[in-house]
């Protein structure tokens, strides 16, 4: 058995190390290249920014990211992660279950997420939001059986209520992001928002099983099903979002940085 997880990890491993030295696409070549911006020769003129897009401008504009050349070679890391086992995994996924499946699945893990949301909703003071979530939670447990089916979108004082994150408390009491960082795995980051996705992991009850033993108890080793589940469930949402936001970008890594900066100013904004 042992020597076969290690042919299997040795497979990986030669796999990974070719997806990040194959040659690279027109893509890649070009985001190596020093990205050069030339001034518009249109004599249209340019068209005036909206208040939203002055926003965002600032907020990127707010991060800095002293830690750029280590967040190129992660974020490289991460890609080559993604293409080799995490794309294939969801992939896999997405086959094997339906569609209306795998909405069930999201359903049931996004409505066990009701403390995160809670408690940020009552630490940013809107405790009306608060109720909401709390009468969501209540309808989607009580009559979708377990959250599988979203039974709250059928009531208008509880539908398309934003989701509150710890960043977002952040973002509302000041504070600012901080450096911008890769995170291994996760991506894009600050160091804001790496506390606050923390904090928002610990009020995850998906999470509190991994809480209630040290790490060397082999006879909990269930506890690890709920969290691994929910990255599972999670993948394809993340990756399409990861590929929104790279597609066909001359710098994939400045192009997932601003898109990160901006979703983030505008979930603040809600």
């Amino acid at each position: 058995m042992k020597t076969i997880i290690l042919r299997l990890m040795l497979s990986g491993a030669v796999a990974f190390a070719a997806a990040c030295t194959s040659t690279k696409s027109p893509k890649a070549v070009a985001a190596s290249k020093p990205t050069v911006v030339k001034a518009a020769t249109s004599k249209a003129a340019p068209a005036a920014k909206t208040g939203t897009d002055e926003l965002d401008d600032y907020a990127e504009a707010s991060v800095a990211d002293p830690l750029e050349p280590f967040n190129r070679i992660m974020f490289k890391t991460n890609d080559c992660l993604y293409l080799v086992i995490f794309r294939p995994i969801s992939k896999g996924y997405e086959f094997i279950l339906p569609k209306p499946v795998r909405k069930g699945i999201d359903n049931a893990f996004e409505n066990v997420k009701f403390p995160v949301r809670f408690v940020n909703s009552a630490l940013q003071g809107n405790f009306k939001r608060a109720g909401q979530e709390t009468g969501k939670f209540l309808v989607n447990t009580l009559g979708g059986v377990g959250g599988i089916f979203r039974l709250s979108d059928k009531v208008p004082s509880l539908v398309n209520i934003p989701a509150e994150d710890l960043g977002q408390t952040f973002a509302k009491w000041g504070i600012g992001h901080g450096p911008f960082i890769v995170l291994p795995l996760l991506g894009p980051s600050t160091v804001r928002e790496t506390v606050g996705l923390a904090g928002d992991y610990a009020l995850n009850p998906v999470n509190w099983g991994l809480f209630w033993h040290g790490g060397g108890d082999w006879e909990h080793d269930w506890t690890i099903i709920p969290p691994s589940a929910n990255t599972l469930r999670s993948l394809p949402d993340q990756l399409e979002k990861y590929d929104a936001a790279t597609k066909d970008a001359v710098d994939p890594y400045i192009s997932a940085r601003s898109a990160f900066i901006q979703n983030r100013a505008e979930a603040a904004r809600k």
